[in-house]
């Protein structure tokens, strides 16, 4: 064994590196989808955290060029049970350990997965440090404490673009370079002008607006709420992201004086920043809800979807006013998965109705978001 992870409470695992050597810190979080592991690496919501595969299988269809959700992996360490140096996909440009030494991301393999996550479970996320460098216990345990701990982070400032952009690609171009034909996707002429705010956002957000009718502005995480209303906007998404969310005033404030006067439509963070911005509170959640098949209940219409999810906070439903109401609910633990305003067309949900590689249960929510427009037209 030539690496180690130690956790703040003095739990220690070891493992064989096959990422790149030297030493990160971060907090430890478990992500359950069985495939969509370059999808997770790339997903900007996972900034600061250290990534644990449930799966026991890793790496087998190596890295792509088509599946990032962003230019770059954003975790800061992941960790694997079997990692599979060997992969077999028409698709793949490198095998996944020389995707993360290119990206400099610290990996472990070999490690008792099942056995961390069972003790993350238990205990809650917590922080870390990785070394392929030391095997000094005692050091480590103290780099893990010394990290700064996820409340009061604000990384969405530091993933998100710093330019405003335009995007044009739906799933029907993105499909065609993978080869394949996406049943999923509506491909429709654009009919709506979407601005997006970009506190982490995922490339497959961008697509499922323009499949659905959208011609797409992404602007930077602190764009002032007055410059946005000078674009003219038919409605305002609010994305996906990383760190606290009550650490995000500039954003509150912007959504505040955006409410009532264009759609909104947040996703994650956004949905946690527009429950803070109607006046509700957030709280840390034990060990979040990261990975594919999380059960979500349509309090409306008694439907449950299966979802994707990666979040570490929720909405505090007992601090929302009575003019917003509670639409979804986790099946798992209660906590708040949607949201809708009874005076304003604004409406979020926690999970991901863009999820790649999927479930796509949720992918309507997209349509409801371009009919909230047209009735506000």
């Amino acid at each position: 064994m030539d690496a180690l992870l130690v956790l703040e409470d003095g739990r220690v695992f070891e493992g064989r590196s096959f990422g790149a050597p030297g030493e990160t810190t971060g907090e430890v979080v478990f992500a359950t989808g069985m495939t969509g592991y370059q999808e997770v690496l790339t997903d900007p919501s996972y900034a600061g955290q250290i990534v644990v595969m449930t799966a026991s299988h890793i790496g087998n269809t190596g890295v792509n060029e088509i599946d990032p959700e962003a230019e770059r992996p954003h975790v800061a360490g992941f960790i694997v049970r079997a990692y599979s140096e060997d992969y077999s996909s028409w698709r793949a440009r490198t095998g996944l350990g020389h995707y993360l030494r290119e990206h400099n991301i610290v990996a472990l393999a070999d490690v008792d997965t099942r056995a961390l996550t069972r003790h993350i479970r238990e205990r809650g996320a917590m922080r870390a440090a990785i070394s392929t460098e030391t095997n000094d216990v005692e050091y480590l345990l103290q780099r893990a404490r010394a990290t700064p701990p996820m409340e009061g982070l604000d990384l969405a400032s530091g993933v998100g673009t710093r330019t405003i952009y335009t995007w044009n690609e739906g799933s029907g171009e993105w499909r065609a370079l993978r080869g394949a034909s996406d049943p999923t996707a509506v491909l429709q002429s654009p009919r709506f002008h979407v601005v997006a705010y970009d506190f982490g956002l995922k490339r497959n957000i961008l697509r499922k607006l323009v499949d659905h009718g959208a011609r797409v502005t992404v602007v930077p995480a602190d764009t002032p709420a007055s410059e946005v209303l000078q674009m003219r906007p038919d409605g305002v998404f609010l994305s996906n992201g990383p760190g606290d969310p009550a650490t995000l005033d500039y954003a509150v404030r912007n959504i505040q004086q955006l409410l009532g006067k264009t759609p909104l439509f947040g996703i994650c963070l956004g949905h946690q920043l527009m429950g803070l911005a109607v006046g509700g509170r957030t709280f840390k959640l034990p060990y979040g809800h990261h990975g594919m098949n999380h059960p979500v209940k349509d309090l409306l219409t008694g439907k449950v979807q299966i979802t994707s999810q990666n979040h570490g906070f929720a909405v505090d439903p007992d601090s929302l006013p009575e003019e917003v109401v509670v639409t979804h609910r986790n099946l798992n633990d209660g906590t708040v998965e949607g949201l809708r305003h009874t005076r304003y067309p604004a409406f979020s949900v926690q999970y991901h109705p863009e999820a790649a590689p999927g479930p796509h249960d949720a992918d309507p929510l997209f349509s409801e978001f371009m009919r909230l427009m047209e009735r506000a037209r």
